[in-house]
């Protein structure tokens, strides 16, 4: 099994304006998919006979401010351990509508994941059984991996440039 047969099984099953954006990174499958397709694709790459991606490695938030439509993503990584090949699944959402379908219905690790991701960069899972934050404070208004925040205090005076290469 190759990564262009995952890539051609993929668009045959669910179309080239579900599937897209295929490209192969160190020899790992990347696609692109839509948030109304993420639940099936998943679903049937699971219970696919051959391909049995059955292990969700890593699901990770991520955020472009610059690129209209598409500010924020989310990175799934996929083993199928029986047949040691690996693939990545983004779909990319807007600021005002910054919601993805939950995947914990058929990854049950997916709920720490996802709160993380929610956590980080207020990426919000649709049916989460528990959607609030897993590793900051609950009260917390803000969610620091967004790029919208300064990357160093400006006001710190206890910093001498000389010593940081300015």
């Amino acid at each position: 099994m190759t990564n262009e047969q995952i890539a051609q099984d993929l668009v045959a099953q669910f179309g080239e304006e579900r599937i897209f954006g295929i490209t192969e990174n160190y020899g790992i499958l990347n696609v692109t998919t839509t948030t109304e397709t993420i639940i099936p694709l998943m679903h049937y790459l699971y219970q696919h006979p051959t391909f049995k991606f059955q292990f969700l490695t890593d699901l990770g938030g991520i955020q472009f401010p610059d690129v209209p439509s598409h500010e924020f993503g989310v990175i799934y990584h996929l083993h199928s351990l029986e047949n040691n090949i690996r693939l990545i699944i983004k779909l990319y959402v807007s600021r005002e509508n910054i919601a993805v379908p939950t995947l914990t219905g058929l990854y049950a690790c997916a709920n720490w994941m996802e709160r993380e991701a929610f956590d980080f960069y207020g990426i919000t899972f649709t049916g989460h059984p528990k959607m609030e934050r897993i590793l900051n404070v609950e009260d917390m208004d803000y969610h620091p991996m967004r790029k919208e925040y300064p990357l160093e205090d400006a006001t710190r005076e206890d910093k001498i440039d000389a010593l940081f290469g300015r």
